[in-house]
């Protein structure tokens, strides 16, 4: 399994900076962060991210995973179709589109399934185009992938090569199955695996990301099911400890990963 790590929170680094950040942690790559604000971005990622790949591979790293901005949910936008070029040109391998959000006045939760899917038609031509895999996040809250059952009704019956499940243990632990069971649940269309903690108090609305091993996650158990399964994509270290400086964040992901370490051993 690839180490890489979540470029949101190593904010104001120039691209060869983050190489040296991630570097420094000690890991194989990155899951860049291409949003508005940061040396990647949506508007300049055609020139841009092939030659932040170019610099990767120089330094003999790699980046499997962009993430894109929330919103990123237009396959027909232009910036979309920007993107999954950017991806295709720099030899990206999968991307994390936005989240679709379950309201109760858009016409009931079925509804939105099918909506959502209709757009997955969409990024599965896109996909299948650029040789980038779209990548559907669980995420907690009213995320219409909160959850491995709740995922699998968006993305069943798409092809895996073309569409798959950014699996987060950390929100499937204060909204999801047990971990054994929705890693089973996803696998046919599992890309890629989140590897941050989160807990959640009573009475709050949603969850709050912790230092791994200090969370809900049983983590024995998602590496031993992580190879149990013969995952062999990336795993990415969130390290989503905004407020906390760039070298503190640099820091802590050094001690997720040697924490993480001693279950993959």
């Amino acid at each position: 399994m690839k180490k890489i790590m979540f470029t949101k929170h190593l904010e104001n680094l120039d691209v060869s900076q983050i190489i040296g950040a991630i570097k420094s942690v000690g890991i194989d790559g990155a899951d860049l962060c291409v949003r508005p604000g940061y040396p990647v971005n949506p508007e300049n990622a055609n020139t841009a991210l092939p030659e932040a790949a170019k610099q990767f591979a120089s330094h003999g790293l790699s980046i499997p995973l962009v993430t894109a901005p929330g919103d990123f949910l237009d396959p027909n936008h232009d910036e979309t179709k920007r993107v999954y070029a950017a991806c295709e040109e720099a030899g990206v391998e999968n991307i994390k589109i936005g989240y679709w959000r379950w309201n109760a006045d858009d016409g009931g939760y079925w509804t939105k399934v099918d909506q959502c899917r209709k757009k997955l038609e969409d990024f599965e031509k896109l996909s299948e185009t650029h040789q980038v895999r779209t990548c559907v996040h669980n995420h907690s809250g009213s995320s219409m992938g909160l959850n491995a059952c709740a995922v699998m009704n968006l993305v069943k019956g798409f092809n895996p090569k073309h569409i798959g499940v950014f699996a987060d243990p950390g929100h499937l632990s204060i909204v999801g199955e047990p971990i054994d069971m929705a890693l089973d649940i996803v696998k046919d269309y599992l890309a890629v695996v989140a590897f941050k903690d989160l807990m959640r108090r009573p009475g709050d609305g949603g969850g709050e990301v912790v230092r791994i091993g200090t969370g809900f996650v049983d983590w024995k158990i998602t590496v031993r099911t992580l190879k149990d399964i013969h995952f062999n994509g990336p795993i990415c270290f969130h390290s989503e400890y905004g407020g906390e400086p760039v070298d503190s964040v640099i820091d802590l992901a050094r001690i997720d990963v040697r924490y993480i370490q001693n279950f993959l051993e």
